[in-house]
């Protein structure tokens, strides 16, 4: 007992060093998670791996930059990453900032949906697009949008576990290839994107459910009804002509194999010496064959299959999926607040279609927008194609794990 007592007092005269021991004692168990990075030693000759950051400052309410700088970069400096920090400063110029990329070992996009959106854009604009495209990205969630962080991360409720999550994976290294869409109109440049084109109603109450604020929990059911009394029905029509897709060809390994001997190499040399490769037939060129079909639907959703990147498939496809144009006013507004929880969730009815490329035929003088990976377009006929497995982006180990565990 005098024991105890004594250790209490010395406690209370040394209040300040004790306070210190204990602060001390967490920020340990803090950084724990980080030392199997900050204790991997650089051998003096070995080179740092350079890494390009394009961060949206006015992300996350004008927080991004904030959080990037308290949580991002220091576990990146402690990695032994020479980072290169690019700041955007208003919307459209990370495409502009891609023309200017010099070659990386790695990019970084810090920010939301429009953000990854512009940059992939502008980096497969370049006419070295093929080169840039074999460089591994990585994404950080700053945004108030961040659809395709679900496909590469475990999500939690807090946003800086959730931060602090993706950029260990990139540090880890492990990728996954991701399709691309080319999206196209009739006079300017194409646009390019990850997860999607919508285009419908329940895409312009979306926009406009924000307006709502004052109403709480009722907001999206609100919204939703409020526009059946503007216009109903509220069905589109249009044209679509699609391409089937194509089968679907091997992985490529993650790594080159090794390069055989010497004495495997001059063996294969006089091999193709003696006995030259047949030629094959020049391949000809079979013509496109177009399949169209006329629609009538509330919502059209032309997406592609990253929400499961890993998923086994034995096509390269992109979805077409439309909603049928039968609802009440009862059930577009409950499709509706599902629909805000998820775009991508659709009814037993609607109409699903897989294709290598499609064209979207509207009606003339048909006005509305486009959502692009959540960013507004003018809506207009245009083109789509599959860019199958085009780029490479950073993937949690454990968020592969639990998707290969989905059933397929």
């Amino acid at each position: 007992m005098a024991r105890v007592v004594k250790v209490f007092k010395t406690i209370r005269n040394h209040w300040k060093k004790s306070t210190l021991a204990v602060c001390t004692g967490f920020m340990c168990i803090d950084l724990s998670l980080f030392c199997e990075f900050g204790r991997q030693q650089i051998a003096p000759q070995e080179q740092l791996k350079k890494a390009t950051v394009i961060l949206n400052p006015a992300a996350c309410s004008g927080k991004a930059n904030k959080l990037f700088e308290k949580n991002v970069a220091p576990i990146l400096h402690l990695a032994g990453v020479e980072i290169k920090i690019v700041k955007t400063d208003y919307e459209g110029q990370a495409k502009k900032l891609m023309e200017l990329l010099e070659q990386t070992d790695m990019l970084i996009v810090a920010g939301g949906d429009g953000t990854l959106q512009e940059v992939i854009t502008g980096l497969l604009r370049r006419p070295d697009q093929d080169s840039f495209s074999n460089v591994p990205i990585g994404y950080i969630p700053l945004g108030s949008h961040n659809s395709l962080s679900p496909s590469l991360h475990l999500l939690s409720d807090n946003k800086v576990r959730d931060i602090t999550s993706a950029t260990l994976s990139i540090l880890r290294g492990e990728t996954v290839p991701l399709d691309v869409l080319q999206i196209k109109g009739e006079t300017d440049q194409p646009v390019f994107a990850l997860m999607g084109l919508r285009w419908g109603a329940f895409r312009d109450v979306a926009a406009t459910i924000s307006k709502y604020w004052y109403l709480g929990p009722l907001k999206t059911n609100a919204a939703h009804w409020f526009q059946t009394l503007k216009e109903w029905p509220l069905v589109r029509q249009l044209s679509i002509s699609y391409l089937a897709p194509s089968l679907r060809p091997p992985d490529l390994p993650p790594q080159k194999p090794p390069r055989p001997n010497l004495l495997r190499r001059i063996v294969r040399r006089l091999k193709s010496y003696w006995n030259p490769p047949v030629e094959e037939p020049p391949k000809v060129e079979v013509a496109e064959k177009w399949e169209e079909q006329q629609l009538a639907t509330v919502e059209l959703y032309v997406q592609t299959h990253n929400k499961n990147p890993v998923e086994r498939r034995l096509h390269d496809s992109m979805m077409i999926r439309a909603e049928p144009d039968s609802f009440t006013v009862g059930e577009f507004i409950s499709v509706g607040s599902k629909k805000e929880a998820d775009p991508t969730v659709f009814t037993q009815n609607s109409t699903k279609l897989e294709a290598g490329a499609c064209q979207l035929k509207l009606p003339e003088g048909v006005s509305g927008f486009f959502n692009i990976d959540n960013e507004e377009y003018e809506a207009m006929p245009v083109e789509v194609r599959l860019l199958p497995r085009k780029l490479r982006f950073f993937i949690s180990a454990e968020r592969r794990e639990q998707l290969l565990s989905q059933p397929q």
